[in-house]
């Protein structure tokens, strides 16, 4: 187990382009579970690849326990690699595959057979140590490629999106798997991925980045109730935080035919920045359906598209003006398609964003 440091780490593939990972300071625990998270581009899976020595460090250096790695090939870096394919050899058997490394690296075949059996036995893949990679499902393949790492018994596990090829269902029992493992075992691991849902449901924290460029990291709950930034705001969450743009004054934000207070603190900070509209964030279980002509009502919606899910439902609607709206309601009690809600949002759950910049306030 080792800390793993990014010190102003960066990745440019041509001169003149904008970097692929920009500058990255980033600071991981001695057996901690980190998600790297981002859309296509982000530049998550290139710093999980420099960390890896499969791309160079261009600028700034990478750090694994006390040792400097930033120019040292990949096999003396301690590391163990998981990929999105399988990359298993289609001729070898489970057990072969688990213990290629080891036999390259001419370490006694007993000891090899003994750290099989015991990565086998954690990945319930006994019944398969004889069976070849065509026998097995995705979930079984994606088990024997972890296997592989886990024999190793390095320093950091790395994983670049390693549920990717998985069928919905398999890749929620697998993902459990894989936190399940990594808390047992205590190495530390660095997960890549785009699903914003599997990174707040594994990491232990979650690094989330965008255009090569640290956005916000810390723990899930932390990321999902105070978003350092608009993007964050936006990406985490399912369904996505509502993000509406309103003026703002000394009495507050106007929300629909009323004014929202807002907290001194934020009013404090949009007077100094002398900002006329804010952007407000409304989480869409943070929206209290209630009766027309409540007092307290800022919005009223029509209903678009209702989702059913059984415990929930989620309705997507829109304002007078056009502004789409998404609430979670009760599932047993959902709203018809085409009628009309009144909404009010609660003062104290609400979000509010510098529009210029996108900081938060």
């Amino acid at each position: 187990m080792a800390i793993v440091r990014y010190e102003q780490a960066s990745r440019v593939y041509a001169a003149g382009q904008v970097p692929a990972v920009d500058r990255l300071t980033l600071q991981i625990a001695d057996g901690e579970f980190c998600v790297l998270v981002g859309p296509s581009g982000s530049g998550k899976s290139t710093a999980l690849r420099m960390l890896a020595g499969l791309e160079p460090v261009d600028g700034g250096s990478v750090h694994i326990g006390d040792r400097d790695v930033t120019d040292l090939m990949p096999k003396q870096r301690d590391i163990a690699m998981v990929f999105q394919n399988y990359a298993l050899y289609p001729h070898m058997t489970v057990r072969q595959n688990m213990g290629f490394a080891l036999a390259m690296a001419r370490v006694d075949k007993t000891e090899v057979r003994r750290r099989v059996d015991e990565a086998a036995a954690l990945l319930e893949l006994q019944p398969y140590l004889d069976r070849r990679p065509k026998e097995l499902s995705g979930g079984q393949r994606q088990r024997v490629a972890m296997g592989r790492a886990i024999v190793r018994e390095p320093q950091v596990f790395l994983m670049d999106e390693p549920l990717s090829n998985l069928d919905a269902k398999l890749r929620v029992s697998t993902r459990t798997q894989i936190a399940t493992l990594q808390r047992r075992l205590g190495t530390t691991t660095v997960y890549v991925t785009h699903d914003q849902v599997e990174a707040m449901t594994m990491g232990d924290r979650v690094a989330v980045l965008k255009d090569g460029v640290l956005q916000q990291f810390d723990v899930p709950l932390a990321l999902y109730d105070r978003p350092a930034n608009l993007f964050v705001a936006g990406f985490i969450g399912s369904p996505a935080m509502n993000l509406l743009t309103v003026p703002v004054g000394t009495d507050g934000a106007r929300l629909g035919r009323s004014m929202v207070p807002l907290e001194p603190p934020v009013k404090a900070a949009a007077a100094a920045r002398s900002l006329d509209t804010v952007v407000l964030g409304i989480r869409p279980e943070a929206l209290v359906v209630t009766t027309a002509g409540d007092p307290q009502a800022t919005l009223d919606v029509q209903v678009l598209i209702v989702e059913e899910l059984g415990a929930d439902a989620y309705v997507y609607a829109q304002t007078d003006d056009g502004t789409r709206i998404t609430v979670r309601v009760d599932g047993r009690t959902p709203p018809a398609r085409d009628t009309r809600l009144s909404l009010r949002v609660p003062s104290n759950q609400l979000h509010v964003f510098d529009p210029s910049n996108g900081d938060r306030l």
